[in-house]
């Protein structure tokens, strides 16, 4: 049997896939939470494809991304996907405090990990979707849900780090774009000097001005909640014990229901690695699935 990759954060969908005989496409990949109510068209990469005959320069996207959050360009740092942010200022800081359950990341990238040595925090909590309260503080955000939480770009807490994954938003994580907003220049540019050259692919860089434009971040929040909203409602009538969050996935909270629904092949999250057995995170689906995953959680409970 091939061994399950991902499954500490998701993204497991073709290796779930080789073991079921099946195609990825087969799937529905709720494991991995992206934005339900947009995907951007291959029209969008098409037309930027002479990207990929020079060497990419982050200039241009840097700005605009500067320009939609509100922020000076010499406190930001475009990186290889969310996972590439958090790495590089995991190294520039060396330690931090991670109250569990967190994202696995900060542990994996961190030096050292203690209390009182700054808290990395994710924002809505990664697994629980609790947004923090207004007067909380922490060294490090990660902002990656929040646009899809509350319709706006960020926190805006300037005293610290922030990072993200645009490509999360964007329901495109194969393209790879996060960024780091340092809390001053002079730190934006002592982690970009231990970045690799030319990190950010140049399709990436091109194709994200199209994107923020397509851009509707009050719009989507809006239709998140609303999907959330009647997910939660459909999974409590089949019996099924859910916890609803703020942000673009549930939890449901039953033991083995991972192994169950991949026999209707729709894949979720196992929150073991969370320490929370017996807890799965379900990405809310896109409404042209929600059918189809409603069926297989109903069979799933003997419906």
């Amino acid at each position: 049997m091939l061994r399950m990759v991902g499954v500490e954060h998701g993204g497991d969908a073709w290796a779930v896939s080789q073991r079921l005989g099946c195609t990825v496409d087969d799937l529905v990949e709720l494991s991995a939470s992206m934005n339900p109510v947009f995907q951007p068209t291959a029209e969008v990469f098409i037309d930027e494809l002479d990207s990929l005959a020079r060497y990419p320069d982050a200039t241009l996207a840097t700005h605009a991304l500067a320009a939609t959050m509100g922020v000076d360009p010499a406190r930001v740092l475009l990186t290889n996907g969310g996972s590439e942010a958090i790495a590089l200022v995991a190294r520039h800081l060396g330690a931090g405090e991670v109250v569990e359950p967190e994202f696995s990341l900060y542990r994996r990238h961190l030096a050292r990990v203690g209390a009182g040595l700054g808290r990395w925090r994710s924002n809505p909590s990664n697994p629980l979707g609790v947004l923090a309260a207004p007067e909380d503080d922490a060294a490090v955000w990660d902002e990656a849900f929040y646009p899809l939480a509350t319709g706006s770009w960020t926190r805006g807490d300037d005293a610290g780090w922030r990072v993200g994954s645009l490509t999360k938003l964007w329901s495109c994580p194969g393209l790879r774009i996060g960024h780091v907003i340092a809390p001053s220049p002079a730190e934006a540019a002592a982690v970009a000097a231990d970045q690799p050259r030319w990190s950010v692919n140049g399709l990436a860089l091109s194709v994200l001005p199209t994107l923020f434009a397509a851009t509707d971040l009050t719009g989507w929040a809006a239709q998140v909640r609303a999907l959330r909203g009647e997910f939660v409602r459909e999974l409590r009538a089949l019996g099924f014990a859910v916890t609803d969050t703020e942000a673009n996935w549930v939890l449901v909270q039953q033991a083995g229901v991972r192994e169950s629904l991949l026999a209707h092949r729709v894949l979720v999250r196992d929150c073991a690695s969370f320490g929370m057995a017996g807890v799965a995170r379900v990405a809310v689906p896109r409404q042209r699935d929600l059918d189809r995953v409603l069926t297989a959680f109903a069979a799933v409970a003997g419906r």
